[in-house]
């Protein structure tokens, strides 16, 4: 039992490493980039006290080199869902009691873990196995996942302090239990912090989870296990199956004790998995709680007042770090014709200079689109593109998977508002622009509202008020995270809580307050003081 009312450690942001040559997180990355390529691991699944091997092996390469081997994972059966399961359901009984503190310390731990003698091991896995450079790997695996782990403690308690009035000779009280069963978590490549945060989320506010991560993450992935079981996380809490999707799920979304799925991944994905636990919904002890991020089409709108080189940077950069891959990245832009021609050139400038290889080499800015079939998709957008009247190419256009899955950046200018690359989610290093009359900038709201399903990021660059105020207000449903002279990406844990609605998922914003009462079961208690023992009221009374 709680014996105080405790506060926990400050907010506060993690701070960012800069790696530049000579500093001591660079070399320490260096070594650690070095130790991982000169060495071959297995990775099994952490189910309950037990780590499983299977024989069903398979390799994990570098995306920029993919003939290097890192190691390989063992792949997972319908078995050994069950069994982690199982594992769950039996951690429950002791994790859901725990008090809120003991969680808590656990995490903390975690994220100091991360940040100290562990920083440099989980970037150097994502740079690996995710093709990463070095600052896309710190302000992901390193620093948003320690702000994830803290700010979440200080959420908690912010929830649990939530508490009802109590009238005269009442005490009324909230308790915030946690979900009836366990908590299934999907998690994507291109995110480490987000692998980590959708388990540890809800295992946090003392539910307990099966994480399954994306193949193609789970060389940092396992890090994550690591650290996790290094902070004294109990066996079954969170249990990390290596199943194929189909696999995990046939045996999940059966299950009675099913009780919420965490998930980040495709709007396809994540509609079919709706579409099954509405199917098995008499099955379950509880409705579920499905909360879910997917895809994005995000876009960056410029008015004739913007500044061209913010524009151009914020383009850039939101185009093009991490090849695109982000949820969150400029993938198509509405740019006005009294700057086309000089945003243009800032663009084409920073392009020549901008460098595309393996991460090792810190001076490369792009590095690889995370697998074959990325790779094959993106691509294929690209030489359809080469092929169109429709379209004018900018720059870029190449692309080899000799060596790595290396996609160059590219700019395509559409000449239609409806061209195909300027509707659907391509998720790599692709931007498509559209030039409209600098005229009509509220003319063009309405498409850019119209054009995509989805609504997760999007940016207006401007300095007239006026403008920024317009397109605030019309493009308020065409995103959940929406920027204002600033690029569509990177968002910060505590400072912008991330997510989108329409296509984009429930909008329940990781990096909130938001997303934790999702894994609570509210019970209200009353308790009276001194109790009635009567049953007349005074109305009953006589004339």
């Amino acid at each position: 039992m709680s014996l105080g009312i405790f506060n926990v450690p400050a907010v506060r942001n993690e701070p960012v490493k800069n790696y530049a040559p000579g500093s001591p997180e660079r070399d320490l990355l260096k070594k650690a980039l070095e130790e991982a390529r000169s060495r071959t691991i297995e990775i099994p699944q952490y189910i309950g006290s037990q780590e499983i091997y299977s024989q069903n092996k398979r390799a994990i390469s570098p995306p920029h080199d993919h003939q290097h081997l890192l190691g390989y994972f063992h792949e997972g059966s319908a078995e050994d869902v069950r069994l982690a399961v199982d594992a769950a359901i039996e951690a429950r009984k002791s994790w859901a009691v725990l008090n809120w503190e003991q969680r808590a310390a656990i995490f903390l731990k975690a994220a100091d873990l991360i940040a100290g003698p562990y920083r440099a091991e989980i970037n150097a896995a994502t740079m690996l196995g995710q093709s990463k450079n070095a600052y896309q790997a710190e302000i992901d695996s390193a620093c948003e996942i320690i702000d994830f782990l803290r700010l979440n403690v200080n959420f908690m308690r912010d929830i649990y302090s939530q508490q009802p009035l109590s009238s005269d000779g009442i005490w009324n009280r909230m308790e915030y239990r946690p979900l009836e069963g366990f908590v299934f978590a999907i998690t994507p490549f291109n995110f480490t912090a987000i692998a980590g945060n959708l388990p540890a989320a809800p295992a946090l506010m003392g539910n307990v989870v099966i994480w399954k991560p994306a193949f193609t993450q789970v060389y940092s992935a396992n890090v994550i296990m690591k650290v996790f079981k290094e902070a004294g996380l109990p066996d079954g809490v969170i249990n990390m199956v290596l199943a194929d999707g189909p696999v995990a799920g046939d045996v999940i979304f059966k299950h009675p004790d099913f009780a919420g799925i965490h998930f980040t991944g495709s709007t396809k994905v994540f509609q079919t998995i709706w579409k099954t636990i509405g199917e098995n919904i008499a099955a379950y002890k509880s409705f579920p709680r499905i909360v879910g991020e997917t895809g994005g089409k995000d876009f960056v709108l410029a008015h004739k007042s913007a500044d061209p080189k913010a524009l151009a940077t914020g383009l850039v950069r939101g185009a093009f770090e991490y090849q695109g891959q982000k949820c969150s990245a400029a993938s198509r832009a509405y740019i006005p014709s009294n700057l086309w021609e000089e945003v243009k050139k800032l663009m084409l400038a920073d392009l020549e200079e901008i460098k595309m290889g393996g991460v090792e080499d810190f001076s490369n800015f792009v590095n690889a689109v995370i697998d074959e079939r990325a790779f094959d998709k993106i691509t294929g957008y690209i030489s359809k593109a080469k092929e169109s009247d429709d379209t004018e190419f900018v720059a870029g256009g190449d692309f080899d998977k000799s060596k790595g899955y290396f996609v160059q950046p590219t700019i395509i200018r559409a000449l239609k508002t409806d061209y195909v690359t300027l509707c659907e989610e391509i998720f790599g290093p692709v931007l498509t622009i559209y030039v409209y009359d600098d005229n009509e900038f509220e003319k063009i709201i309405p498409i850019i509202d119209s054009t995509s399903p989805y609504a997760l990021t999007g940016a207006i660059f401007a300095t007239d008020r006026y403008a920024i105020q317009y397109a605030s207000e019309h493009l308020v449903n065409a995103a959940g995270n929406f920027y204002i002279n600033d690029k569509p990406t990177g968002a910060v844990v505590g400072q912008q809580p991330f997510g989108g609605a329409r296509a984009s998922g429930t909008n329940d914003k990781a990096g909130s307050v938001l997303n934790l009462l999702r894994w609570v079961s509210p019970r209200a208690i009353k308790e009276t003081l001194v109790s009635p023992v009567d049953y007349k009221y005074p109305f009953l009374g006589g004339v």
